[in-house]
């Protein structure tokens, strides 16, 4: 786990240590002024991650705490695109560092080396930033942004170790992302959503002794172990109505082997799928495969499990889990507001994004610190807290207070944030996930 002084370091190592190294290397500062690049990074960070709404007044008062005095109109002249460069500099920093808590007592999570969560999340843009961060805008498609930032994240659910957000143009594709061949650790379990199915990339995670669940696109083809195509659908309908867990290969050329998890799901589930493929398909001008629309009345997964450390009644529960880095992008955009701003101005607009993301990254180590530990947490009112606690932090930051000692006293107050209150229609995951614990 890591310690209170050791994340002190960290938030030093960024916002000062760091932010004094390449402020001229980066251009923001060319010549000697008091609104240098650690009072900058800590006036734009800690300013918007303590009100994610803040104006540029209310920057100016953070500034203030820092001992600069500057104008609205100075401090907007400083959103320039060097000063966006800095504060983009400096988010590679934060994310480089390995924070992390103690396990999360959740036994069925606990089997593995890590649960690592992979997802991503768009940022649409002006479109003068599209030259920096191309979006997915063309004549074919007006609706979409020509320009936007692709936010690539993995989070460990049982540690809240934090692997991004890695920046990435926004029409990039995430089955190419610079985080499907970064190494994960022997025994952790990888989840991702369709976007990132790469036969390749699994087989890659099976040498290297890493597990992987993930739902199957239903275009890959399955092989019994003999190398033999089967037919899935009519597979799937004569299999057992509790469910299939057959061992199979899948993919013409890689023939990787894996456990072909399946069940049936209630009709107006299959029903409501159905309809998004439909929709989703009427948006590209495209139709939707016959296959597809039968394939949905089944939820079908594959992965190099063995079937002695996850059933396929956990398998199911756990794919859900995937779910809870959604919601951390939930939490980014609704309450720390990174997709949202003031100004009409690119690089200002830009800074602020960059400025917004370094600061959910901090609020997201405080976290860990006060309340990861707790299988019932709510990330949403441990962000409350913090903000709550944010004129503490500046100040602390400014030199006036001990940074540890005030690290402490927010990691208490988060130790005694409400949690989520336990339901009975619609259990929350961990309960779910507990609950296949106490079946045991």
């Amino acid at each position: 786990m890591t310690s209170i002084p050791e994340i002190a370091q960290a938030m030093e190592n960024v916002l000062t240590t760091i932010a004094k190294a390449v402020e001229r290397s980066t251009g923001f500062v060319q010549r000697k002024s008091k609104l240098d690049g650690p009072v900058f990074a800590k006036t734009t960070v800690l300013g918007w991650l303590k009100k994610p709404d803040a104006t540029l007044s209310d920057l100016t008062q953070v500034a203030a705490a820092f001992g600069v005095k500057i104008t609205t109109e100075g401090l907007d002249d400083r959103f320039t695109p060097q000063a966006a460069a800095f504060l983009e500099h400096l988010l590679n920093v934060a994310v480089g560092q390995v924070i992390a808590a103690e396990p999360v007592a959740i036994p069925v999570l606990q089997r593995f080396n890590g649960v690592i969560l992979q997802d991503s999340s768009v940022i649409g843009l002006p479109e003068e930033l599209a030259k920096l961060w191309p979006g997915c805008g063309n004549a074919s498609h007006p609706a979409e942004v020509s320009a936007a930032l692709k936010l690539q994240v993995r989070l460990d659910v049982l540690t809240g170790r934090l692997d991004g957000p890695l920046l990435e143009a926004g029409r990039s594709q995430d089955r190419n992302c610079q985080l499907q061949t970064r190494p994960l650790p022997k025994q952790a379990l990888r989840l991702a959503d369709l976007g990132y199915f790469n036969l390749k990339v699994f087989a890659q995670l099976d040498t290297q002794e890493t597990y992987f669940l993930s739902r199957l696109h239903v275009q890959t083809a399955v092989l019994n172990l003999d190398g033999e195509r089967l037919d899935l659908l009519a597979l799937l309908q004569s299999s057992d109505p509790a469910g299939l867990d057959l061992a199979v290969r899948v993919g013409m050329k890689e023939r990787l082997q894996v456990r072909l998890l399946a069940v049936r799901v209630p009709q107006e589930v299959a029903d409501q799928r159905r309809r998004r493929l439909q929709a989703e398909a009427r948006r590209l001008g495209q139709a939707v495969s016959k296959a597809s629309l039968a394939l949905a009345d089944w939820t079908i997964l594959i992965t190099n499990v063995p079937k002695a450390l996850l059933s396929l009644a956990e398998a199911l529960v756990l794919i859900r889990v995937r779910w809870q880095i959604e919601l951390l992008f939930k939490l980014w955009k609704q309450r720390c507001l990174v997709d949202e701003w003031r100004s009409q101005k690119p690089w200002r607009i830009a800074c602020e994004v960059y400025a917004k993301l370094i600061g959910v990254v901090l609020q997201h180590w405080l976290c860990l610190l006060g309340c990861w530990t707790y299988r019932d947490r709510s990330l949403v009112k441990a962000a409350e807290t913090v903000r709550d606690h944010g004129i503490m932090l500046i100040s602390a930051l400014a030199g006036a207070f001990d940074v540890p000692i005030v690290l402490k006293r927010i990691a208490d107050a988060l130790a005694a944030t409400p949690r989520m209150n336990r339901r009975r229609k619609h259990p929350n995951t961990y309960q779910l996930l507990l609950d296949l614990t106490n079946a045991a």
